[in-house]
């Protein structure tokens, strides 16, 4: 079963923290992030992304870049920008975006439990982001931002998050961007302990909806660190990470989409009729077409929208990977016709997530810089726990959670 443990977790002062709280540090580079800084001294990028506060040459990955994190955090601390809990804890932080709300249970995931396949994956993770991550932990000593968990909706942790969430948060803000961010303090430890051991005793696995190398990461410190102590208890904060768990019920996929530089040496006709013996196809016109069900896709190519309904005999329904829109794409079209065999290396695909809508595919074809656009049907929260279960990765880029975060609500040590 998971353990979900409660923490004496760090907040900002509440007259602060809509200026603080901050994007993820991995869905903005550090351009986009210098220029978010420039009129907000407050932002927590400063500590998740503390090249913002250094030449602009500088290796993001420096000894230097994480030293200056930790100095960030530091300074947020002494100063009493960020306060302690007395109690350990778990928060709620609830997101409403386009009129609907979801809610979070903060608490600490389990180093064991990820070891232990407790906490499954769906995605493949690269070391080297890995090792960016393990060196901002190791650095600051805190987990900075939690990762994005889902888990099979409970409902005596539903009825607990219902009762306290009719109190006034903490923290209810407005990022600016369409999303409102509330957060409530759950200290009663009467309620706390009974959160913990409703986890521990029904919830049997958690699921990484987004946040694979954090994860990855916080793991590879606590081993690290057991390693390193001599006097390893298994109640060292070390064991633990931030992690926010929303009910799956809760949650959306929204679509994760393609562009492509050039028709492998094809013209529109040429490859418009190879794509024929995997899908039936219907001119849509001018009007942007977006993908109503699975198997069914849209394609934009000089300046007409095409709807694509995949040929049984395409897709396995009963196979968590075969099913999968992005792999009938790929076995179809990107593999065989356009010669594209490595989604995460090749250089003549591109990944455009929903949130910028089917009009960014438009764009990016219009402006010349992209040849092609295919959009896809959002994959299903049971599509994704399913490959989960069954020990399958998902290909790269298919999967495309909104909203995002918030960094600096609540935050981990690691003492």
């Amino acid at each position: 079963m998971a353990i979900i443990k409660p923490f004496k977790g760090y907040k900002p002062k509440k007259d602060i923290v809509k200026q603080l709280a901050s994007r993820p540090y991995d869905v903005i580079n550090s351009e986009e992030a210098r220029e978010l800084v420039k009129d907000n001294p407050h932002s927590f990028l400063h500590v998740v992304k503390p090249e913002v506060d250094l030449p602009e040459n500088i290796d993001v990955h420096s000894t230097e870049v994480y030293k200056k994190g930790k100095e960030n955090l530091q300074k947020l601390l002494n100063d009493g920008t960020f306060i302690q809990d007395e109690m350990p804890s778990y928060y709620i932080y609830a997101q409403t975006f386009q009129g609907q709300t979801q809610y979070g249970l903060v608490g600490c995931a389990a180093v064991e439990d990820y070891e232990n396949g407790i906490i499954k994956i769906h995605e493949y993770t690269r070391p080297d982001k890995e090792d960016d991550r393990v060196a901002h932990i190791n650095v600051t000593n805190f987990n900075a931002e939690p990762v994005f968990f889902t888990y099979p909706d409970n409902a005596t942790i539903n009825k607990i998050v219902d009762q306290i969430v009719q109190s006034d948060p903490d923290f209810d803000f407005d990022a600016g961007d369409g999303v409102c961010h509330h957060l409530w303090t759950v200290s009663d430890q009467q309620i706390v302990k009974k959160i913990e051991e409703t986890c521990n005793s029904e919830i049997p696995y958690t699921y990484v909806a987004d946040g694979h190398h954090r994860t990855a990461a916080a793991s590879r410190v606590g081993s690290e660190r057991k390693a390193k102590n001599l006097n390893h208890k298994g109640d060292e904060e070390y064991n633990y990470f931030l992690a926010v768990h929303f009910p799956a019920s809760q949650l959306r996929i929204i679509d994760y989409n393609r562009v492509i530089k050039d028709l492998n040496g094809l013209t529109k006709e040429e490859f418009i009729n190879k794509l024929k013996s995997s899908f039936d196809i219907e001119l849509v016109g001018e009007n942007i077409y977006k993908p109503e069900k699975l198997h069914e896709f849209s394609m934009y190519i000089e300046g007409k929208w095409y709807k694509l309904n995949a040929k049984e005999g395409t897709y396995n329904d009963n196979h968590p990977i075969e099913v999968l829109d992005v792999t009938i794409l790929t076995k179809q079209i990107l593999d065989p016709v356009l010669d594209i065999k490595d989604l995460r290396t090749s250089t003549r695909i591109d990944f455009v997530g929903g949130i910028r809508g089917l009009g960014e595919l438009e764009k990016r074809v219009n402006s010349g810089e992209m040849v092609a656009a295919f959009a896809l049907y959002p994959v299903s929260m049971k599509q994704l726990i399913d490959i989960a279960d069954s020990g399958n990765i998902m290909p790269p880029k298919t999967t495309w959670f909104e909203p995002k975060l918030r960094s600096g609500l609540v935050i981990h040590e690691l003492k």
